[in-house]
């Protein structure tokens, strides 16, 4: 009898995921690198009867229905993976800025010792000369700049060229190295613009950028978040019509519930 009131609340609490995932996607509308999520869906299982089949089948002494009747029991979140297109490139006016246009996550080194990816090239050269992320993470392989570096010149394919105490001759001090997923949407997210290698995402291919599918590094550039706010707006209003139903369909059902009590009476 109260199966309609469990098939609304799986309704109600998986849109209530999908309008938490919007907001995480609006509120990091500005974040440096931030690859929007989207929530997907799937029915539950269906019942080839109701409570009310097995009780009109009690009373008619019939077992098989003339037709096949099946029976919705809601919907849950099947996953919440992360949409990796393209984000737009922004100039500015920092050396240290790279964005990687096309396949490819920088490696950085996080506090145990293992590797996690971004797509976050907003670095800063630390007090050791190492070029490290905002939160002080090294990038991998290392970049270490020498002392009283003046000049930096970031090359598509990530090689690293500095001059010091401003002369004008450029020397190589390394080179950004790239990694890529077979599935990047298996990724699992950290937070902080960082992401894990999984089961499902693969284990990374690591490569040289504008080389075996990898994208190239622009200097001087960040790429911005791929989230589109009026979209995202977009489906905010469609998912709140739908809970809005939603819970006018409970409301009608408890109001033939009532309804049902009072003839009883």
């Amino acid at each position: 009898m109260f199966q309609p009131l469990y098939v609304a609340a799986t309704g109600l609490s998986a849109m209530q995921d999908q309008i938490l995932d919007i907001t995480n996607n609006m509120a990091n509308a500005q974040t440096v690198g931030f690859k929007k999520g989207k929530t997907e869906m799937e029915s539950l299982f269906y019942v080839e009867k109701s409570f009310k089949d097995v009780l009109y089948d009690a009373i008619a002494g019939t077992e098989t229905p003339p037709v096949n009747t099946e029976y919705g029991t809601g919907v849950r979140v099947a996953s919440t993976p992360k949409d990796f297109s393209q984000g737009s490139i922004q100039v500015t006016n920092n050396p240290l800025d790279v964005a990687i246009q096309g396949e490819g996550f920088f490696q950085l080194k996080i506090a145990d010792g293992t590797m996690a990816y971004s797509r976050a090239g907003n670095f800063h050269i630390d007090n050791d000369g190492n070029l490290v992320d905002p939160n002080g993470r090294l990038l991998e392989p290392s970049i270490v700049f020498p002392q009283g570096t003046t000049t930096v010149t970031i090359q598509q394919d990530g090689t690293v060229l500095a001059a010091v105490n401003n002369e004008n001759t450029l020397t190589e001090i390394g080179q950004i190295s790239l990694a890529r997923f077979s599935n990047p949407a298996g990724l699992k997210s950290l937070g902080q613009n960082l992401y894990q290698a999984t089961e499902s995402s693969g284990q990374p291919m690591i490569g040289v950028a504008t080389q075996e599918g990898m994208g190239g590094i622009n200097q001087y550039s960040l790429e911005q978040s791929n989230v589109e706010v009026i979209s995202e707006m977009m489906r905010m209003v469609m998912i709140q019509r739908v809970f809005d139903s939603v819970t006018k369909a409970v409301a009608s059902y408890q109001g033939m519930l009532a309804s049902l009590d009072k003839m009883k009476q």
